[in-house]
């Protein structure tokens, strides 16, 4: 599994540098930008120390949204859990959700948001899961570049792991589920403001590579009886 770290229109170059510093002590390699040309800054490369190959590699991105066809797997960070959402899960837990998923995400991307607003509550509805680090006061929230540090940290034994697993099939991995799951549940009836569609597509990212490889011979039987 490759995990990239995506930061959503930073406003501080230095963050940006930091927080390549913090992906490269922590083995990952993949800083992805939404609407940003912070890498290039030379305040970006003076706090990036020795990780200025990050910041040379990293891919550009015009919205969330093209994020998201990227990736299996879409993990905001959010302080708090939103609204009806039950998906919320603490860096700990949030590391046990992926290594349960094996070579059924081949790309898992962790999206941060702006400094001083976070993530618009359109972009949080792309993700499918939800991560945050339970604090002890509601304020002052973490740093940009702390919190990459502190998810990298967390995350770090992942980026080891990767190197050896061997690709996933498309039509095996979870993305490919979704999309799947995407035109097969309204031609049963079940559009996407269903309760039915909301309740799989909130626990769809919580299933391992044996569920998704089961879900997917399920979807091929109900699409030969359709």
């Amino acid at each position: 599994m490759k995990l990239a770290f995506v930061l959503v229109e930073p406003k501080v170059p230095e963050n940006v540098g930091a927080a390549a510093r913090a992906l490269c002590t922590m083995g990952f390699s993949e800083l992805w930008l939404v609407n940003s040309d912070l890498h290039t800054r030379p305040e970006a490369h003076w706090l990036a120390h020795g990780s200025d190959h990050i910041l040379d590699n990293a891919r550009i991105f015009p919205d969330l949204a093209a994020v998201r066809n990227s990736a299996d797997l879409l993990m905001g960070t959010s302080a708090k859990p939103r609204h009806h959402r039950q998906d919320w899960h603490e860096p700990r837990a949030l590391r046990s959700v992926l290594a349960n998923k094996g070579r059924s995400v081949a790309t898992a991307a962790l999206v941060f948001g702006r400094e001083d607003r976070g993530l618009a509550n359109e972009e949080l509805a792309l993700c499918d899961l939800l991560t945050g680090f339970p604090m002890a006061v509601s304020y002052p929230s973490l740093n940009l570049s702390q919190a990459v540090m502190l998810y990298a940290w967390e995350l770090s034994g992942l980026a080891r792991q990767s190197d050896n697993t061997p690709e996933v099939a498309s039509d095996a991995s979870l993305g490919a589920l979704r999309q799947r799951l995407e035109t097969l549940l309204p031609a049963l009836e079940a559009p996407a403001d269903s309760k039915l569609s909301q309740w799989v597509f909130q626990r769809l990212p919580m299933l391992s590579e044996r569920d998704v490889g089961f879900v997917h011979t399920l979807c091929g039987n109900l699409e030969r009886k359709l």
